[in-house]
């Protein structure tokens, strides 16, 4: 007759306990680790909104309802989304609760003894036997305590293990990957990253208004800013005349912190940042900046000063908007700057050197409303031309003008501009320290051989030797153990 099995509900505690040890397994970390890649490839593809608001701006006009939909799935700010925070969370507490019982176990393991000689001998690897010749017992205790190996002595054997470093590489590799997400996440939520693009002869305070872009962490507090002033003195370009490519950039300021009233000369360099505190200052880029004098047609002085063009090419070709929303009317010229000029057929107008060596200013003039009242959000690279008139078009050496009904504008020259960010990174130690242990700890747990080897004095002498994970070489250390046992070298 048969008897009826009756399983035991599992309960809210066990189901807490086995929901735990699923998440904290290796498997799930993993999985987690694979998500969390996959996840990240939307940020790449799609602009997000915090980096490059003007793409945004123009995803959403072009296709308003597909942009409607992928905002409510926040892929224009992935990095910040729900989903994104979710998965990055649980592999955090994933790896923790994974790691830190290992940590704990294997430190209690690599503190204990080895285990005793086992019976049979014979059955392992590399297994040796010879009759005794009197002093094996010695010989191998001195081996083993010059060659760092742990001892166990009992009853005529020595049995002896090396090779815990492995096991402790692989703990401290996974141990990293904690220190660099906390690293992550500190400089997420308490980090700042801003961007300006600075003439030389600016100068730059640290202060919101004063960033072209600008992002704070989550938890960042806006007073927390650093006091400082930086002033663009001068800015170096060097260039190969053979390749065109940039050799060296150097750019020379004036910086000044805290209470500002000492003033240091600095250098900044693409590879040398400015460093104070958790704040670092990286040159990114560099361009030119037509010097444009606009008057009206009563001679009335409409706009004046330099105008950043951004680069188009590595000779520097660049392109940009000069706006004069005071013109009356208004009026905005489309302008492309070459800096040392040259014809192409089929392309107009090219730079064949970065360096301003022969420099013009191509405009086309346009008569309009510019749209800078209507609220939405524009580029200072462009204009819309849509709704505006063509009143004429010219090229510009340095010091000429050009005159059309409704005023003129004059070609002053040119200044360099260079494109600083400022980053405020408090957890980049932490994350620094993980990268340098998780290098340590693989190289550790790869190049670390788990072995033990038992020698037993008796009627014979036995040895035999195991290593763990069939790691290679254990042949070649038990022939030189016996050999050195043998008395043959």
């Amino acid at each position: 007759m048969s008897q009826e099995i009756t399983i035991p509900e599992l309960g809210s505690v066990g189901l807490l306990r086995y929901s735990w040890r699923q998440l904290t397994s290796m498997r799930t970390a993993l999985i987690l680790l694979l998500m969390l890649g996959i996840a990240a490839i939307p940020g790449s593809i799609v602009p997000q909104r915090t980096q490059n608001p003007m793409k945004v701006s123009e995803y959403f006009k072009n296709s308003p309802d597909l942009s409607k939909w992928m905002d409510r799935f926040s892929l224009f700010d992935v990095y910040g989304s729900p989903w994104f925070s979710a998965i990055y969370i649980l592999l955090f507490i994933s790896l923790i609760g994974c790691v830190l019982p290992r940590t704990i176990e294997h430190f209690h393991a690599a503190r204990a003894l080895p285990p005793a000689t086992p019976k049979n001998l014979d059955r392992m690897e590399h297994h040796s036997s010879w009759s005794p010749q009197g002093n094996e017992l010695e010989i191998a205790r001195a081996w083993f305590k010059a060659k760092r190996f742990r001892v166990l002595e009992k009853d005529g054997s020595i049995s002896a293990e090396k090779g815990y470093m492995r096991e402790t590489g692989n703990l401290f590799f996974h141990l990293a990957l904690i220190f660099i997400l906390l690293g992550i996440s500190f400089s997420s939520l308490f980090g700042m990253r801003g961007e300006a693009i600075l003439n030389v002869g600016e100068r730059f305070v640290n202060t919101p208004t004063s960033y072209d872009s600008l992002q704070f962490g989550k938890l960042f507090n806006q007073s927390n800013l650093s006091d400082f002033t930086i002033t663009v003195d001068k800015f170096v370009a060097k260039y190969n005349i053979d390749t065109n490519a940039p050799e060296d950039y150097t750019l020379n300021v004036s910086f000044a912190k805290g209470d500002l009233t000492k003033t240091e000369k600095r250098v900044i360099k693409v590879n040398s940042p400015l460093a104070f505190g958790n704040t670092n200052i990286y040159l990114q880029a560099n361009g030119y900046s037509p010097v444009v004098t606009v008057r009206d047609s009563k001679g009335n002085v409409a706009m004046q000063g330099p105008v950043p063009f951004l680069p188009q090419d590595a000779n520097l070709r660049s392109i940009g908007a000069i706006k004069v929303p005071d013109a009356d009317p208004q009026i905005g010229f489309v302008g492309s700057f070459v800096p040392t000029y040259a014809r192409s057929e089929g392309n107009g107008a090219i730079s064949v050197f970065p360096e301003a060596l022969d420099p013009r200013l191509l405009l086309s003039a346009w008569i309009g409303d510019l749209g800078l009242d209507t609220g939405v959000p524009q580029s200072v690279y462009r204009i819309d031309t849509s709704k505006m008139k063509q009143v004429g078009l010219k090229s510009l050496k340095p010091g000429e003008t050009f005159t059309y009904p409704q005023g003129s504008i004059t070609f002053e020259g040119y200044q360099q501009w260079v494109n600083l960010q400022i980053v405020n990174d408090p957890g980049k130690n932490f994350a620094l320290l993980g990268g340098i242990v998780a290098i340590l700890g693989l190289l550790a747990s790869l190049f670390t051989r788990r072995r033990r080897i038992w020698i037993r004095v008796g009627k014979s002498v036995e040895v035999a030797g195991l290593a763990k994970n069939a790691a290679p070489g254990l042949e070649i250390e038990m022939a030189q153990f016996v050999a050195m046992l043998k008395g043959e070298k």
